[in-house]
C-alpha cells in the first residue's frame, strides 16, 4: 500500500477531458428524472411519500424522485442497522478497508459520470464538481489506510511487570446527516469514516441532493457492502428528521448542516432518555463566518482575486467562503474599486456551460434570501 496522495483535479482545458465531461453530460441528462426507493438492508422500498430533487439551473426539470421514509421505516433501519452491526464489528479491520479502498477506484473510473450529477443536482460548475468528487475519492483513500494504521493493537508506555495496549472498538449504529453543499465529500467522509471503523450508518442525505448519495450507495454495493452496513434513508427533516436522532439504538450522530438544526441534536444527545444504554455522542459541523484580513502592505490584486474566488466560487454557498474582508482604512477605497471590477468579470448561469463561473443558488429559499 503507497503513501497517501490527493487526487488530482482534472484539467478542463485538455480537450479530451472536455469531451470526456459533455459525454458525461449527455449521459446523465438521459437518466434524470427516474425513482429511487429506499434501501434498507437488501429491501427496496417505496412509500406514500415523495423527495423530487431538481437542477436548480432549471428548476423545471427534475433530477429524481425519491421515496421518503416514515418514522416507522426511519425505525426499521436503525433496527436493521443494529441487528447487521453485530456481525458487520466482527470483520476484520483490513476487510474493512478494502471496501474503501474498492469504492475509491469506482469512483475513479466514474469520476466525469459523478461530475455530471452535481452538476445538475446542485448546480456546481464543471471545476467545483469535479473537486467535489476528488475529495470523496481522497476519504475512501486516507480513511482506508488509517484503518490499517488504526486497526492493530496500539502500543502504550511500558510499564514492568504488566502488558497493556491500546484496542479501538466500533461504537453502533450511526445516523450520518450530510449537507446540500458539499453532497459527495462530506457525505462520503462522514459515511466511510462510520463504516470502515466497523459502526453500521443510517444515511439520511439532504432532501436537496439525495441522488448523488444514491449514486454511492450504488458504489458500495457494487464494492461488495454488505446489505444493511449502509442503509440509504431520505426523509423530509421537518416530518422525520427526530427519528434518526431520538431512537435509543442510535449511538452517534454525524451531522453537517445549520447551526439550528446541529443544536437541536446537540440538545437531544445531551438528554437522558428511556432505553439509552450510553452516553450519545454526536459531530457537529455548523458553518462559519469566515474573513480575509488584508493590510496596507499585501499585494492588492492577489488579495482582490483571493477575496473573490473565496466569496463567489459555489455561488458562497460554502462554510469556508469569505463572508467578510477587514481592509485597513487607508487601502479601502482602492480594494473596493478593484474588488468590484473583478467582481463585474464573474459570468453567471446554467452550471453545464463551463463559460459560467457562477451557477445558481441551491434553491428558491436560497435566491429569497439573496433579494
Amino acid at each position: 500500500m503507497g503513501d497517501f496522495v490527493n487526487e488530482p483535479f482534472t484539467d478542463f482545458a485538455v480537450p479530451a477531458n472536455r469531451q470526456r465531461m459533455e459525454a458525461a453530460l449527455k449521459k446523465v441528462a438521459g437518466e434524470l428524472g427516474r425513482e429511487y426507493e429506499l434501501r434498507i438492508g437488501g429491501e427496496r422500498l417505496r412509500t406514500d411519500q415523495r423527495i423530487t430533487s431538481t437542477n436548480p439551473s432549471r428548476p423545471e426539470q427534475v433530477v429524481g424522485v425519491f421515496h421518503g421514509a416514515t418514522a416507522a421505516l426511519v425505525e426499521k433501519a436503525i433496527e436493521v442497522a443494529d441487528r447487521t452491526f453485530e456481525s458487520w464489528k466482527r470483520v476484520k479491520f483490513d476487510q474493512r478497508a478494502e471496501y474503501l479502498f474498492r469504492a475509491g477506484e469506482l469512483m475513479r473510473r466514474r469520476k466525469f459520470e459523478l461530475n455530471a450529477w452535481l452538476v445538475y443536482e446542485v448546480g456546481k460548475t464543471w471545476p467545483e464538481a469535479d473537486a467535489d468528487v476528488a475529495e470523496s475519492i481522497d476519504f475512501c483513500e486516507f480513511y482506508g489506510r488509517e484503518m490499517l494504521r488504526l486497526g492493530p493493537p496500539q502500543p502504550l508506555t511500558p510499564v514492568k511487570g504488566e502488558k497493556n495496549y491500546l484496542q479501538y472498538i466500533p461504537l453502533g449504529v450511526g445516523a450520518v446527516i450530510p449537507p446540500w453543499n458539499f453532497p459527495a465529500a462530506i457525505m462520503v467522509g462522514m459515511t466511510t469514516a462510520a463504516f470502515v471503523t466497523g459502526n453500521t450508518v443510517v444515511l439520511k442525505p439532504s432532501s436537496d441532493s439525495p441522488a448523488i448519495a444514491a449514486k454511492f450507495v450504488d458504489i458500495l454495493e457494487e464494492a461488495g457492502l454488505p446489505p444493511g452496513v449502509v442503509n440509504f434513508v431520505p426523509g423530509r427533516g421537518s416530518a422525520v428528521g427526530d427519528s434518526y436522532v431520538v431512537h435509543p439504538k442510535t449511538r452517534f450522530i454525524a451531522f453537517t448542516g445549520s447551526k439550528e438544526i446541529g443544536l437541536r441534536i446537540s440538545e437531544f444527545t445531551a438528554k437522558p432518555q428511556p432505553g439509552l444504554r450510553w452516553v450519545r455522542r454526536a459531530v457537529l459541523e455548523m458553518g462559519g463566518k469566515d474573513a480575509i484580513v488584508v493590510d496596507n502592505e499585501a499585494d492588492l490584486d492577489a488579495a482582490v482575486e483571493g477575496v473573490a474566488v473565496s466569496a463567489f466560487g459555489f455561488q458562497g454557498q460554502k462554510c469556508s467562503a469569505c463572508s467578510r474582508a477587514i481592509v485597513v482604512k487607508d487601502i479601502y477605497a482602492e480594494f473596493l474599486k478593484k474588488l468590484e471590477a473583478r467582481v463585474k468579470k464573474i459570468t453567471v448561469g446554467p452550471a453545464e456551460d463551463p463559460k459560467n463561473y457562477m451557477g445558481p443558488v441551491i434553491n428558491k429559499s436560497a435566491m429569497q434570501s439573496i433579494q
